[in-house]
Protein backbone atom coordinates (compact mmCIF):
# COMPACT_ATOMS: atom_id res chain seq x y z
CA UNK A 1 0.00 0.00 0.00
CA UNK A 2 1.60 3.23 -1.16
CA UNK A 3 4.98 4.10 -2.58
CA UNK A 4 6.78 2.98 0.57
CA UNK A 5 6.60 -0.61 -0.61
CA UNK A 6 8.73 0.17 -3.64
CA UNK A 7 12.53 0.38 -3.72
CA UNK A 8 12.74 -1.41 -0.37
CA UNK A 9 16.22 -2.29 0.79
CA UNK A 10 17.08 -5.37 2.84
CA UNK A 11 16.83 -3.26 5.96
CA UNK A 12 13.07 -2.87 5.49
CA UNK A 13 11.77 -6.39 5.93
CA UNK A 14 8.87 -5.46 8.20
CA UNK A 15 5.47 -5.68 6.61
CA UNK A 16 3.47 -2.58 7.51
CA UNK A 17 0.01 -3.61 8.70
CA UNK A 18 -3.01 -1.67 7.52
CA UNK A 19 -3.74 1.03 10.07
CA UNK A 20 -7.41 1.62 9.23
CA UNK A 21 -10.25 -0.17 11.03
CA UNK A 22 -13.71 -0.54 9.55
CA UNK A 23 -14.87 2.33 11.77
CA UNK A 24 -12.31 4.74 10.29
CA UNK A 25 -13.18 4.30 6.61
CA UNK A 26 -14.92 7.45 5.33
CA UNK A 27 -15.83 9.10 2.04
CA UNK A 28 -13.07 9.19 -0.59
CA UNK A 29 -11.46 12.61 -0.73
CA UNK A 30 -10.51 14.14 -4.05
CA UNK A 31 -7.02 15.37 -3.27
CA UNK A 32 -4.66 14.97 -6.22
CA UNK A 33 -0.94 15.59 -5.96
CA UNK A 34 -0.15 19.14 -7.04
CA UNK A 35 -3.81 20.03 -7.61
CA UNK A 36 -6.13 22.40 -5.77
CA UNK A 37 -9.55 24.05 -5.96
CA UNK A 38 -11.67 21.17 -4.64
CA UNK A 39 -14.54 21.74 -2.23
CA UNK A 40 -14.24 21.81 1.54
CA UNK A 41 -15.87 19.15 3.69
CA UNK A 42 -16.48 18.39 7.37
CA UNK A 43 -14.13 16.42 9.57
CA UNK A 44 -15.76 13.10 10.45
CA UNK A 45 -12.89 10.82 11.45
CA UNK A 46 -10.98 10.67 14.69
CA UNK A 47 -7.82 12.72 14.72
CA UNK A 48 -6.18 15.98 15.65
CA UNK A 49 -7.69 18.24 13.03
CA UNK A 50 -10.03 20.90 14.42
CA UNK A 51 -13.66 19.81 14.66
CA UNK A 52 -15.24 22.45 12.46
CA UNK A 53 -16.82 22.96 9.07
CA UNK A 54 -13.82 24.93 7.89
CA UNK A 55 -11.14 23.60 5.55
CA UNK A 56 -10.66 20.28 7.35
CA UNK A 57 -11.07 17.19 5.17
CA UNK A 58 -11.77 13.54 5.97
CA UNK A 59 -9.16 11.00 4.97
CA UNK A 60 -9.88 9.14 1.73
CA UNK A 61 -11.14 5.60 2.25
CA UNK A 62 -8.89 2.68 1.51
CA UNK A 63 -9.70 0.21 -1.21
CA UNK A 64 -12.27 -2.52 -0.30
CA UNK A 65 -9.53 -5.13 -0.14
CA UNK A 66 -7.46 -3.08 2.27
CA UNK A 67 -10.50 -2.31 4.42
CA UNK A 68 -11.39 -5.97 4.69
CA UNK A 69 -7.89 -6.82 5.84
CA UNK A 70 -7.73 -4.08 8.48
CA UNK A 71 -6.85 -5.31 11.98
CA UNK A 72 -9.19 -4.70 14.90
CA UNK A 73 -6.55 -2.79 16.86
CA UNK A 74 -3.30 -0.89 16.14
CA UNK A 75 -0.02 -2.71 16.01
CA UNK A 76 1.89 -2.52 19.29
CA UNK A 77 4.72 -0.04 19.50
CA UNK A 78 8.00 -1.58 18.46
CA UNK A 79 11.37 -1.07 20.09
CA UNK A 80 12.67 2.46 19.61
CA UNK A 81 15.84 1.20 17.96
CA UNK A 82 14.67 -1.57 15.62
CA UNK A 83 17.19 -3.48 13.56
CA UNK A 84 15.54 -2.04 10.48
CA UNK A 85 16.00 1.57 11.52
CA UNK A 86 17.09 3.58 8.48
CA UNK A 87 20.34 5.48 8.38
CA UNK A 88 20.33 9.25 7.86
CA UNK A 89 20.65 10.58 4.32
CA UNK A 90 21.70 14.05 3.14
CA UNK A 91 19.09 16.76 3.58
CA UNK A 92 18.46 19.93 1.56
CA UNK A 93 20.94 22.74 1.97
CA UNK A 94 20.96 24.77 5.14
CA UNK A 95 18.29 27.38 5.75
CA UNK A 96 19.34 30.91 4.83
CA UNK A 97 19.21 33.63 7.47
CA UNK A 98 17.08 36.41 5.92
CA UNK A 99 17.72 40.01 6.84
CA UNK A 100 14.11 40.54 7.91
CA UNK A 101 13.82 37.33 9.92
CA UNK A 102 13.18 37.44 13.68
CA UNK A 103 15.88 39.16 15.72
CA UNK A 104 19.38 37.79 15.28
CA UNK A 105 19.68 37.80 19.07
CA UNK A 106 16.84 35.31 19.40
CA UNK A 107 17.88 31.68 19.94
CA UNK A 108 17.68 29.45 16.87
CA UNK A 109 15.69 26.85 18.84
CA UNK A 110 14.19 26.52 22.31
CA UNK A 111 16.82 25.96 24.99
CA UNK A 112 17.01 22.22 25.63
CA UNK A 113 18.75 22.62 28.99
CA UNK A 114 16.52 21.71 31.89
CA UNK A 115 13.69 20.47 29.67
CA UNK A 116 11.67 17.64 31.17
CA UNK A 117 10.88 15.16 28.41
CA UNK A 118 7.21 14.52 27.81
CA UNK A 119 5.88 17.77 29.28
CA UNK A 120 3.89 20.34 27.33
CA UNK A 121 3.79 24.11 27.62
CA UNK A 122 3.45 27.25 25.46
CA UNK A 123 6.12 27.60 22.76
CA UNK A 124 8.42 30.60 23.30
CA UNK A 125 7.63 33.65 21.21
CA UNK A 126 11.10 35.19 20.75
CA UNK A 127 12.58 32.29 18.82
CA UNK A 128 13.51 31.71 15.18
CA UNK A 129 12.39 28.08 15.09
CA UNK A 130 9.02 28.88 16.66
CA UNK A 131 8.55 31.64 14.08
CA UNK A 132 8.55 29.03 11.29
CA UNK A 133 5.52 27.31 12.85
CA UNK A 134 2.09 28.78 12.29
CA UNK A 135 -1.62 28.16 12.03
CA UNK A 136 -3.76 27.57 8.95
CA UNK A 137 -6.87 29.73 8.71
CA UNK A 138 -10.00 29.65 6.61
CA UNK A 139 -11.23 33.20 6.37
CA UNK A 140 -9.95 35.97 8.59
CA UNK A 141 -6.91 35.51 10.81
CA UNK A 142 -8.73 35.78 14.10
CA UNK A 143 -9.07 33.86 17.37
CA UNK A 144 -10.93 30.59 16.97
CA UNK A 145 -10.57 30.60 13.19
CA UNK A 146 -7.58 28.27 12.77
CA UNK A 147 -8.04 24.60 11.93
CA UNK A 148 -4.60 22.96 11.55
CA UNK A 149 -0.90 23.61 12.07
CA UNK A 150 1.79 24.02 9.39
CA UNK A 151 5.46 25.01 9.22
CA UNK A 152 7.80 26.56 6.68
CA UNK A 153 9.84 23.98 4.80
CA UNK A 154 13.23 25.13 3.54
CA UNK A 155 13.39 25.10 -0.27
CA UNK A 156 15.09 26.80 -3.18
CA UNK A 157 11.76 28.49 -3.99
CA UNK A 158 11.24 29.83 -0.47
CA UNK A 159 7.47 29.39 -0.51
CA UNK A 160 6.72 25.85 0.73
CA UNK A 161 4.90 24.66 3.85
CA UNK A 162 4.58 21.25 5.50
CA UNK A 163 1.32 19.98 7.02
CA UNK A 164 -0.83 16.84 7.18
CA UNK A 165 -2.60 15.70 4.02
CA UNK A 166 -5.87 15.18 5.89
CA UNK A 167 -5.97 18.85 6.91
CA UNK A 168 -7.35 20.31 3.69
CA UNK A 169 -8.54 19.53 0.18
CA UNK A 170 -8.92 23.11 -1.05
CA UNK A 171 -6.84 26.26 -1.09
CA UNK A 172 -9.93 28.49 -1.25
CA UNK A 173 -9.54 31.21 1.37
CA UNK A 174 -6.77 29.33 3.22
CA UNK A 175 -3.99 31.46 4.70
CA UNK A 176 -0.92 30.70 6.82
CA UNK A 177 0.15 32.88 9.71
CA UNK A 178 3.67 31.98 10.98
CA UNK A 179 4.31 32.78 14.63
CA UNK A 180 0.61 33.40 15.20
CA UNK A 181 -0.51 33.99 18.78
CA UNK A 182 -3.31 35.75 20.61
CA UNK A 183 -5.02 37.01 17.46
CA UNK A 184 -1.85 38.55 16.04
CA UNK A 185 0.16 37.56 12.94
CA UNK A 186 3.51 39.24 13.78
CA UNK A 187 5.24 38.36 10.49
CA UNK A 188 2.25 38.66 8.16
CA UNK A 189 0.10 36.11 6.37
CA UNK A 190 0.55 34.10 3.17
CA UNK A 191 -2.13 32.72 0.86
CA UNK A 192 -1.97 28.98 0.15
CA UNK A 193 -2.09 28.44 -3.61
CA UNK A 194 -1.49 24.71 -4.19
CA UNK A 195 -1.56 21.38 -2.35
CA UNK A 196 0.82 18.51 -3.15
CA UNK A 197 0.16 15.02 -1.77
CA UNK A 198 1.69 11.61 -2.49
CA UNK A 199 -0.14 9.20 -4.77
CA UNK A 200 -0.80 6.69 -2.00
CA UNK A 201 -2.76 9.30 -0.07
CA UNK A 202 -4.65 10.85 -2.97
CA UNK A 203 -5.60 7.51 -4.48
CA UNK A 204 -6.12 5.26 -1.46
CA UNK A 205 -5.94 7.31 1.71
CA UNK A 206 -2.72 5.57 2.75
CA UNK A 207 -2.09 6.79 6.30
CA UNK A 208 1.61 6.12 5.76
CA UNK A 209 1.52 9.07 3.34
CA UNK A 210 -0.53 11.53 5.42
CA UNK A 211 1.66 14.54 4.69
CA UNK A 212 1.27 17.45 2.30
CA UNK A 213 3.46 20.20 0.92
CA UNK A 214 1.73 23.51 0.25
CA UNK A 215 2.72 26.37 -2.03
CA UNK A 216 2.17 29.96 -0.95
CA UNK A 217 2.01 33.23 -2.86
CA UNK A 218 4.29 36.16 -1.98
CA UNK A 219 2.90 38.62 0.55
CA UNK A 220 3.76 42.26 -0.05
CA UNK A 221 6.46 41.06 -2.42
CA UNK A 222 8.09 38.76 0.15
CA UNK A 223 8.26 34.98 0.24
CA UNK A 224 7.48 33.37 3.57
CA UNK A 225 10.92 31.77 4.01
CA UNK A 226 12.61 35.11 3.33
CA UNK A 227 10.82 36.49 6.38
CA UNK A 228 10.90 33.67 8.98
CA UNK A 229 13.33 31.08 7.61
CA UNK A 230 12.50 27.40 7.13
CA UNK A 231 13.21 23.92 8.47
CA UNK A 232 15.18 21.39 6.44
CA UNK A 233 13.41 18.18 5.47
CA UNK A 234 14.93 15.15 7.22
CA UNK A 235 14.40 11.69 5.72
CA UNK A 236 15.37 8.15 6.73
CA UNK A 237 16.27 9.32 10.24
CA UNK A 238 16.11 6.78 13.11
CA UNK A 239 12.77 6.17 14.80
CA UNK A 240 14.31 6.76 18.22
CA UNK A 241 14.89 10.50 17.73
CA UNK A 242 14.28 13.23 20.29
CA UNK A 243 12.06 15.89 18.74
CA UNK A 244 10.34 19.15 19.53
CA UNK A 245 6.63 18.75 18.77
CA UNK A 246 4.65 21.90 17.92
CA UNK A 247 0.91 22.32 17.45
CA UNK A 248 -1.93 24.83 17.77
CA UNK A 249 -4.87 23.41 19.74
CA UNK A 250 -8.15 24.56 18.19
CA UNK A 251 -9.25 26.14 21.46
CA UNK A 252 -5.97 27.97 22.14
CA UNK A 253 -4.27 30.99 20.62
CA UNK A 254 -0.63 30.04 21.27
CA UNK A 255 1.23 26.94 20.03
CA UNK A 256 2.09 24.06 22.32
CA UNK A 257 5.64 22.73 22.56
CA UNK A 258 6.73 19.36 23.93
CA UNK A 259 10.10 17.62 23.69
CA UNK A 260 10.27 13.83 23.84
CA UNK A 261 11.78 10.78 22.16
CA UNK A 262 9.80 9.09 19.41
CA UNK A 263 9.32 5.37 18.88
CA UNK A 264 8.27 3.10 16.02
CA UNK A 265 4.53 2.42 16.14
CA UNK A 266 4.56 0.37 12.92
CA UNK A 267 6.75 -0.03 9.85
CA UNK A 268 5.98 3.47 8.57
CA UNK A 269 4.63 5.33 11.61
CA UNK A 270 6.32 7.24 14.42
CA UNK A 271 4.66 7.69 17.82
CA UNK A 272 5.33 10.16 20.63
CA UNK A 273 3.90 10.66 24.10
CA UNK A 274 3.15 14.36 24.71
CA UNK A 275 0.14 15.60 26.69
CA UNK A 276 -2.39 18.18 25.48
CA UNK A 277 -2.26 17.79 21.69
CA UNK A 278 -5.97 17.86 20.77
CA UNK A 279 -7.83 18.89 17.62
CA UNK A 280 -6.04 21.62 15.65
CA UNK A 281 -2.53 20.26 16.21
CA UNK A 282 -2.61 18.13 13.04
CA UNK A 283 0.20 19.09 10.68
CA UNK A 284 2.47 20.34 13.47
CA UNK A 285 6.18 19.68 12.79
CA UNK A 286 8.38 17.17 14.63
CA UNK A 287 11.83 18.80 14.67
CA UNK A 288 14.83 16.65 15.54
CA UNK A 289 16.70 18.29 18.43
CA UNK A 290 20.04 16.88 17.23
CA UNK A 291 19.88 17.84 13.54
CA UNK A 292 17.27 20.62 13.35
CA UNK A 293 15.56 18.68 10.56
CA UNK A 294 11.80 18.25 10.45
CA UNK A 295 11.26 14.48 10.53
CA UNK A 296 7.50 14.27 10.93
CA UNK A 297 4.16 16.07 10.95
CA UNK A 298 1.28 15.14 13.22
CA UNK A 299 -0.99 12.88 11.18
CA UNK A 300 -0.91 9.35 9.85
CA UNK A 301 -2.45 6.70 12.11
CA UNK A 302 -5.82 7.88 13.50
CA UNK A 303 -5.15 11.18 11.66
CA UNK A 304 -2.51 11.93 14.27
CA UNK A 305 -4.08 10.18 17.24
CA UNK A 306 -7.55 10.02 18.78
CA UNK A 307 -6.33 10.93 22.27
CA UNK A 308 -4.70 14.18 23.38
CA UNK A 309 -1.61 12.55 24.88
CA UNK A 310 -0.42 10.27 22.06
CA UNK A 311 0.46 11.57 18.60
CA UNK A 312 1.55 9.87 15.39
CA UNK A 313 3.36 10.84 12.20
CA UNK A 314 3.88 9.04 8.93
CA UNK A 315 7.55 8.10 8.54
CA UNK A 316 9.57 10.41 6.29
CA UNK A 317 11.51 8.43 3.68
CA UNK A 318 11.99 8.61 -0.10
CA UNK A 319 8.23 9.07 -0.60
CA UNK A 320 8.16 12.53 0.95
CA UNK A 321 11.59 13.29 -0.55
CA UNK A 322 10.10 12.64 -4.02
CA UNK A 323 7.05 14.77 -3.16
CA UNK A 324 9.32 17.57 -1.96
CA UNK A 325 11.23 17.50 -5.28
CA UNK A 326 7.97 17.60 -7.25
CA UNK A 327 6.58 20.49 -5.19
CA UNK A 328 9.80 22.46 -5.48
CA UNK A 329 9.82 21.97 -9.24
CA UNK A 330 6.18 23.02 -9.53
CA UNK A 331 6.79 26.13 -7.42
CA UNK A 332 9.81 27.25 -9.45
Amino acid sequence: MGQHRRHRSRRHRLLAPSLFTALSAVVVATVVAGMHGFGLSDATAAGKEARSTRAVAPAPATSPAATTAAPASPAPAADTTPSGSPTPTPTPTATPTPSDSPSATAPAAPDAHGVTLGTTGPAPADNRETATVGALFSGSVAPGNHFCTASVLHSATGNLLLTAAHCLTSTDGVTFAPGYRDGSAPYGTWQVTAIHTAAGWSQKGDVDEDFAILETAPSKGRKVEDVVGGNRLGTDEPFGATVRLYGYPADAEVPNLCTNTTAQQSAYQRVIQCPSYPGGTSGGPWINTATGDVVGATGGYQQGGDTDDTSYSAYFDHTIADLYAQAEAAAS
